[in-house]
């Protein structure tokens, strides 16, 4: 008999009825340090008590008035995102997967409005992840995604990650667009090395093709500066937000140059939801902390110190580990596991985490760690490692 809630998801035999700071409280009271933020969503930990006054303050006036009216609140956020950013305007959405689908359609619009109506080809990467629906799986073309829901949406090309060639290849006066993230989430914590990135930047030049950057995971603070692409010394045309935007609440937001974003004109794109009061007040005042320089350079300062412990980790582990990746707070540990196996000796030792592909466990702690707890997460990952080995070694 199938279940009230459709099971689409591989649930852990855990719930949790308290959030504070890094911990969560399961129900019968046990206190786990939370190493995966909700997947990169809860920026700031869990009931941060500046959120909680912005929202209590912001639903005791307004919750919901749809996009027929102006809404003062998604305004003031829309300005400060330009103002912090290379975008002269923003739509906002209620996810990261709705954030895809406008940016793909504002793509194909532009080229459209420039009367080049066959150009819609847009390129992405082997390993992507841009979402869930129809359209953002049609982008990442995974088997894994994409297996049973055909036909799918036509005009995506995906390439090898990582190979220049193969890019410079395939860009030309067919492409719309090329699509990617700095760094890959689901796909194992893979960094676009720097070099990369300014190379894709130039051939959007050269051929006029759109350069959309998909941030959902990677921006908002989360490697220590407040995009990703930043430390590249580059800007896109459209530019994918949430997650961390919302540090908990339902809100994305796509950020477009004035030139991308030319034909998407009143009637072109919608949401009933998107940019409602209470997202958008919550969304500004997360920005207004994470944009702060001091608080980026503790980010940074922060990361450095985990990344210290867990290179000790792989190195104490060499059967269960293989090495460190990522940036920021946005670190990956290749394993030689399956890392759903340390997720689970984890869970034993009271310790949260986030399996991903190319054999990596995630760790995507709240932007407000503390170095404390970074000791305690380091203890409890070889506490889950040890556990690990132990298993391997009775089962010889």
């Amino acid at each position: 008999m199938i279940p009230h809630v459709l099971p689409t998801y591989n649930r852990a035999p855990l719930a949790f009825v308290k959030g504070e700071g890094t911990w969560l409280t399961a129900e019968d009271g046990t206190r786990y340090l939370d190493l995966g933020s909700g997947i990169a969503v809860n920026a700031l930990g869990h009931a941060n008590p500046a959120l909680v006054a912005t929202l209590t303050e912001q639903a005791n006036r307004l919750w919901h008035v749809s996009n027929v009216y102006r809404v003062p609140e998604q305004e003031h956020l829309a300005d400060l995102l330009v103002a912090k950013t290379f975008a002269d305007t923003v739509f906002f959405t209620n996810s990261g997967t709705e954030t895809a689908e406008l940016a793909i359609k504002m793509a194909r619009k532009y080229w459209y409005e420039q009367g080049e109506t066959d150009r819609i080809e847009i390129l992405t990467f082997e390993g992507a992840f841009h979402g869930r629906s129809t359209g953002a799986i049609a982008a990442a073309g995974s088997e894994k995604m994409v297996k049973g829901f055909g036909p799918l949406m036509p005009g995506f090309r995906q390439l090898p990650w990582g190979d220049m060639d193969a890019f410079e290849a395939a860009i030309g006066p067919q492409t719309a667009a090329v699509m990617v993230e700095p760094i890959q989430g689901e796909g194992g914590i893979r960094v676009m090395p720097d070099e990369d990135l300014r190379q894709i930047r130039t051939a959007c030049e050269r051929t006029g093709a759109l350069l959309i950057l998909d941030e959902v995971q990677c921006g908002v603070g989360r490697t220590g500066r407040l995009f990703a692409h930043e430390w590249a010394g580059i800007t896109p045309d459209i530019m994918m937000v949430a997650k961390g935007i919302g540090g908990g609440f339902p809100l994305g937001a796509v950020l477009a140059t004035e030139k991308a974003a030319a034909g998407m004109t009143a009637g072109t794109h919608g949401s009933t939801y998107g940019g409602n009061p209470l997202g958008c007040a919550i969304g500004a005042k997360v920005l207004e902390i994470v944009s702060d320089p001091e608080f980026l350079a503790e980010v940074g300062r922060k990361a450095g110190l985990l990344r210290q412990r867990l290179e000790a980790l792989v190195a104490s582990h060499p059967a269960v580990f293989e090495a460190v990746r990522g940036q920021g707070l946005m670190i990956g540990l290749k394993c030689k596991v399956a890392p759903a196996d340390l997720v689970g000796a984890g869970y034993a030792e009271h310790i949260l985490t986030v399996a991903a592909a190319d054999n990596t466990l995630r760790l995507l702690p709240p932007l407000t760690i503390t170095e404390g707890e970074i000791a305690e997460a380091a203890r409890r990952l070889d506490a889950a490692a040890a556990r690990i080995e132990r298993t391997a070694s009775s089962s010889l």
